[in-house]
């Protein structure tokens, strides 16, 4: 055969792939607001920086008629380009061929890349749109979901691993996002549950639609499995990109530093006042995260989930940094079960990945009740006292108001091998608030006074001053300074510099057992 036919053969093979379902199917996919696994993945990726692998692989299933419906790449595009000029493994499940369904073919051109990211140290991010595994395959499909299962596990913590759901994805195809690092979905069109609305309701008799019962904001608001809710594919790939700019390649790297235009010392008087006098006030905390971070952005995370806590990423002086802080907006910034596995698994992928945390401390303590002692406050609270003592990298606290009790402990106090702790004037590091602590220890000579509640708040006032403020703290050594808040921005690097050759070493050992 001439080499012209040849290739003529061979471009002839690529306008088949490239094809995918078919006109009909791409059309009712774009008129359900989807664009197709290619066009996501060419917005995804720096333009024209995008190798497609895999792209003639089939499966090889000929029951039930599958050997009359086989179409090149078998529902998942697979390859690697660039994001902001750095390696990247993609794969995108396409619902036009076979309902983005999954075959061993199809999980084995997954798995290929999740490898070939290992091996060069490069993220991986999965675009799923999938009808679940092709029932034709039988076992097979389901072995194909353990192959991708143990490689998300093997990944995690070598590379970054995202997902976006912007689509359906039920039954055992939610494991895999739910095992990597960061999941986004969109909005309307995408979907996880393990069972889904027929079934639950034939099982359970309870009726319930596909967006009640796992729509973007049902994992982003309620379960908390989702990260981040974006309104379509586009904006949730933007989204996707933005989160990339903050992250290593690898777990051997550092997160990529960028030219700082911002003045790392640089003052905002207005922080003086942003903390009300009276300690029963709220406040923003994000007010304070913003106003410290370079050009005043904040990248929140997870921000409709556990909203007693606020996580995420910015920059200090062109450093990426991670940040959790509690905010005294939503239920005083109490920690309780959520908020303690929400900053617990961002504290471990910063660790992870060697990016710096800074810690703002303003939190009374844990959330009391009997639904949270039922639901096990005790253990999830020690999953972010577990996660704080194990990580080595630079760990910086700014104590703005309240740290109470064994809550101060956990927010990265010094004791749990916090590297720097500043505190803002008006702190008050104490075991309880002075109205509690007077209570307990001064009840008795309170009853025997001729005015009860005259003693009861010179008491308070005696109690505030010698124990709520961080002086002694500071006289301990366990807060490192006390400082202007106005100059809040200059401590953070300053300390974040000092601390960029930290070596700190766990024990040798296997791995810990976290209180899952």
């Amino acid at each position: 055969m001439e080499s012209s036919e040849l290739l003529a053969k061979l471009q002839q093979k690529h306008l088949h792939a490239l094809a995918g379902g078919g006109e009909d199917k791409i059309r009712k996919q774009h008129e359900s607001g989807k664009l197709t696994a290619r066009e996501r993945i060419n917005k995804l990726l720096d333009p024209d920086t995008f190798v497609e692998v895999d792209r003639f692989k089939t499966h090889r299933c000929s029951d039930f008629d599958m050997a009359d419906q086989k179409i090149p790449g078998d529902g998942v595009v697979t390859g690697y380009g660039m994001i902001h000029g750095r390696q990247t493994f993609v794969f995108a499940q396409d619902f036009t061929v076979l309902g983005g369904s999954l075959s061993l073919a199809h999980a084995e051109k997954i798995c290929k890349i999740m490898k070939a990211a290992m091996k060069t140290g490069s993220p991986v991010i999965g675009l799923c749109d999938s009808g679940g595994a092709r029932i034709q395959e039988g076992v097979m499909s389901l072995a194909g979901y353990g192959d991708i299962f143990l490689l998300n596990v093997m990944a995690s913590g070598v590379v970054p691993q995202i997902t976006a759901i912007m689509g359906p994805s039920a039954g055992g195809a939610v494991y895999s996002p739910a095992l990597t690092d960061w999941v986004f979905m969109v909005e309307k069109t995408g979907h996880m549950f393990i069972t889904g609305p027929e079934v639950i309701k034939a099982v359970t008799r309870e009726v319930v639609s596909k967006e009640e019962l796992g729509g973007a904001m049902a994992h982003n608001a309620k379960s908390g499995v989702a990260h981040f809710s974006a309104p379509d594919d586009s904006a949730c790939l933007e989204m996707i990109r933005e989160l990339m700019s903050f992250l290593p390649q690898n777990n051997m790297e550092d997160p990529p530093r960028s030219a700082a235009k911002d003045d790392p010392m640089r003052r905002d008087e207005s922080l003086r006042d942003v903390v009300p006098s009276d300690p029963n006030k709220p406040y923003d905390i994000r007010q304070i995260v913003q106003s410290n971070m370079d050009d005043l952005y904040f990248f929140e995370v997870h921000q409709h989930w556990a909203k007693n806590i606020v996580i995420g990423f910015g920059r200090l002086d062109g450093m990426p940094v991670g940040v959790v802080a509690n905010q005294p907006n939503i239920m005083a910034g109490c920690l309780d079960i959520d908020a303690s596995i929400k900053g617990a698994r961002f504290v471990r992928f910063c660790d992870a990945f060697n990016i710096p945390l800074i810690v703002y401390e303003d939190v009374p303590g844990f959330l009391p009740g009997i639904h949270q002692e039922h639901g096990g406050i005790i253990k999830h609270g020690a999953k972010l006292i577990y996660a704080f003592c194990e990580a080595t990298v630079p760990r910086i606290t700014i104590i703005t108001r309240k740290a109470y009790g064994g809550a101060y402990i956990v927010m990265n106090s010094k004791h749990i091998r916090g590297d720097i702790n500043l505190a803002w004037p008006g702190a008050e590091i104490a075991v309880m608030g002075a109205d509690g602590a007077v209570n307990i220890i001064a009840r008795k000579n309170i009853e025997a006074s001729p005015d009860p509640e005259e003693e009861r708040q010179r008491r308070i006032e005696d109690y505030r001053e010698k124990f709520s403020n961080p002086y002694l703290a500071a006289e301990l050594g366990y807060i490192d300074d006390v400082i202007d808040p106005a100059e809040t921005r200059m401590h953070l690097i300053q300390s974040l510099k000092m601390l960029r050759t930290k070596r700190d070493i766990n024990p040798p050992k296997k791995h810990g057992n976290i209180p899952l």
